[in-house]
């Protein structure tokens, strides 16, 4: 398999995970089946049209390839025909969320690399490939978004995003540094959900008055 069939594929992958994490939230607020389907696009592309965006990449693949749209219905569909099935899992949204986390890091960081851009731009595009959809998600359905509370999340992201770099620049091939990328990022997200690792949080003052 080639590096853009990898690439091509890991996207796909990661916009039917994350639809199905979008769906289950949307599902979780009692959306019907239209907010169900338009929320699970938003969170399974709305990262990665941020990234084509910032780096030239117009339209963006999401917008421009017809089974983006379609795997993000059909992430929402096989949400709602296995709902019993996530329920019986521990946080279903979250483990979902992980696993489309990875892969999204991992694509977004590759293609940002493979599109000439330098290794700063690549991890932080990267990231936002990963957190972008989440993001827009939460402040659809009128959640303090993941990434600004005090769990491992992004910082899992920018640490899968790094690691790319870093194998890049230590001459691993892209077939070679996805998978132990991907591993990566999910593994820690994982650690931090199962662990309770968060970074360190800061309490507002107490008296006076708020500058």
């Amino acid at each position: 398999m080639n590096e853009h069939a990898l690439f091509s594929l890991l996207d796909l992958s990661g916009t039917f995970v994350f639809a199905i994490s979008g769906a289950a939230a949307a599902r979780q607020r009692g959306l019907d089946l239209f907010g169900i389907i338009a929320i699970a696009f938003v969170t399974a592309c709305g990262g990665g049209i941020a990234r084509d965006i910032c780096i030239g990449a117009t339209p963006p693949a999401a917008l421009d390839n017809w089974r983006y749209l379609v795997l993000a219905a059909a992430g929402a569909l096989a949400a709602i025909g296995a709902d019993a099935w996530l329920n019986r899992l521990n946080q279903p949204v979250l483990l979902f969320d992980a696993l489309g986390l990875s892969i999204f890091t991992v694509a977004g960081t590759q293609k940002v690399l493979f599109s000439g851009h330098n290794a700063e731009a690549a991890i932080v595009l990267g990231m936002i490939s990963a957190v972008g959809g989440g993001m827009a998600r939460d402040v659809l359905l009128n959640r303090l978004p993941v990434i600004l509370q005090r769990e491992i999340y992004a910082s899992a992201a920018l640490a899968g995003a790094a690691f790319v770099i870093a194998a890049h620049h230590f001459g691993w091939s892209a077939a070679w540094s996805t998978w132990p990328g991907i591993a990566a990022c999910f593994g820690l997200r994982y650690l931090a959900l199962r662990y309770r690792w968060n970074l360190p949080r800061f309490n507002p003052r107490q008296g006076g008055a708020t500058p």
